[in-house]
């Protein structure tokens, strides 16, 4: 990530070109970018989280579902303007800088992003170490699902030290096995309904704790849901390596959200049709259960423990490869400590940055498994949602902000006639600005949300206070060694 200050830009509003060498290589068409997206957004999210929102609402699980889908769609509406106004990596982080021009916002927007993809990634850690010992039949308990948790994070660590980056193939065949085990259990689903050995009835009967009004376990369940939505906003940052992005990313986002929606709304049926509400709720691994329940006879209960950590081991990947670049780039525009941008001389990998952010998800892990107990997987899934949902208000804001100012002039245009870009319908940003704040709010967030995302951003405000003291510092002693009357006497 690499933004100007300020006063950097030009009066156009285009920002200076990049000092870091040659642009990136344009490589992905229309196909591989909805791969790239559907994978992105498939995973830990259904796998780990169907459970807990039919606990929250009962077994009309689909509707917080199509509710989250809802205020994803729109917010992705206005990353598809912003996107195609500004078609350069960065994200949330450039049209915040774009719209406000004020850096300490800029780095709370994307710290949160950083913070978000680190819990995504612990969030993926937890479920799939809990799936590892149902895999292997080892009763480790709590304790045993911590160990594996951590040791998967240290496995990310050695593998994103190593300089291993997003293979696109890799990705293909990582959403190839996402897709291939939602659809077993849709499949399965299905069948038990065939056979007359299900309760359809339940999909429809929405279910709420004593005390609790309909509307208010519906704005928690979807808050908690929207964690299964989050994925399609890290596309934009492959912008600058797709071909014609202008052009194929309104069709292929819309495509890729399409596609999910309608995956997971048929698991969520599924699921809640073949087990009871209380029973799936209950459960560390869900999906396994319904495959268990629904087809009691057939061996894919052996298999399916490994489909869902080959699923959530790309969740994991993707994020924790994300979160330390970005880190390493607030590092490199001394946004963050100027250490943190440090790189091995041979693997050219931010060694630094990925060893930070490695610490940060093993201690998430570590403290929140001891403080939650079972419910660390929608702690940590929920606190990834409320920090992207604060991102996303902000994003619809500058997308506001930004309709009065023309998009950046890109090479080979004639100047004085714009390109043309998407433009989210009416006052859809408005709308999603509105949605994902009201989703923020504390009758959508579980309290232990909020203070898991109030110490991670503290600990990014006091290191963002520290650089600025440093780099005021290093300012002062570099206008003192260079000032003449200083340099004479």
């Amino acid at each position: 990530m690499s933004l100007p200050s300020p006063g950097e830009e030009t009066a156009a509003g285009s920002a200076p070109q990049s000092s870091t060498g040659p642009a990136l290589k344009r490589v992905m068409g229309s196909k591989l970018l909805l791969l790239f997206i559907i994978g992105d957004v498939l995973g830990t999210g259904v796998y780990a989280l169907t459970g807990q929102i039919a606990g929250e609402i009962g077994g009309a699980a689909w509707a917080p579902i199509l509710i989250a889908f809802i205020v994803a769609t729109v917010t992705a509406l206005s990353y598809l303007e912003l996107v195609t106004k500004y078609p350069q990596a960065a994200g949330a982080a450039l049209y915040t800088h774009k719209a406000f021009g004020i850096h300490f916002v800029t780095f709370l927007v994307t710290f949160a992003v950083l913070c978000s993809g680190i819990t995504s990634a612990s969030t993926a850690s937890k479920f799939l170490a809990e799936n590892f010992l149902v895999g292997f039949d080892l009763g480790w308990g709590q304790f045993g699902v911590t160990v594996v948790a951590v040791s998967f994070v240290l496995l990310l660590a050695a593998v994103n030290l190593r300089g291993v980056g997003e293979s696109i193939k890799f990705n293909v065949f990582l959403t190839v096995v996402e897709l291939t085990g939602l659809l077993i259990v849709i499949g399965i689903g299905f069948w038990a309904m065939g056979q007359g050995n299900v309760d359809f009835s339940r999909v429809m009967v929405f279910e709420t704790e004593e005390g609790k009004s309909v509307f208010l376990a519906l704005t928690a369940a979807t808050s908690l849901a929207f964690f299964s939505m989050v994925g399609f906003e890290d596309s934009v940052n492959m912008a600058e390596e797709t071909r014609d992005p202008a052009r194929i990313f309104p069709k292929v986002m819309l495509t890729g959200l399409g596609i999910t929606v309608l995956i997971y709304v048929l698991v969520s049926v599924a699921a809640v049709a073949v087990v009871p509400v209380g029973q799936l709720s209950e459960s560390q691994t869900p999906l396994l259960e319904v495959v268990q329940t629904g087809a009691p006879g057939f061996p894919i209960d052996v298999v399916y423990p490994f489909l869902s950590i080959f699923a959530v081991a790309n969740t994991a990947l993707i994020n924790m490869l994300m979160a330390s670049r970005l880190l390493y780039g607030m590092a490199r525009q001394e946004v963050l400590p100027r250490p943190l941008a440090l790189v091995l001389p041979g693997r050219r990998t931010p060694w630094a940055a990925i060893i930070f952010t490695t610490a940060i998800a093993v201690g998430l892990i570590i403290v929140v498994t001891n403080v939650m107990g079972p419910q660390t997987v929608s702690a940590l899934g929920g606190t990834t949602a409320l920090l992207l949902l604060c991102v996303f208000t902000v994003v619809n804001i500058a997308c506001i902000v930004l309709r009065r100012h023309p998009p950046d002039p890109q090479p080979g245009e004639e100047e004085g006639h714009p390109r043309k870009t998407f433009r989210s319908p009416g006052i859809t940003p408005w709308f999603g600005a509105l949605s994902c704040a009201f989703l923020v709010g504390p009758w959508a967030q579980d309290p232990i949300e909020y203070r898991i995302a109030g110490i991670l951003l503290a600990v990014g405000v006091v290191l963002w206070f520290f650089t600025w003291l440093w780099n005021r510092a290093v300012k002062a002693k570099r206008t003192r060694f260079t000032d003449p009357e200083e340099l004479h006497g």
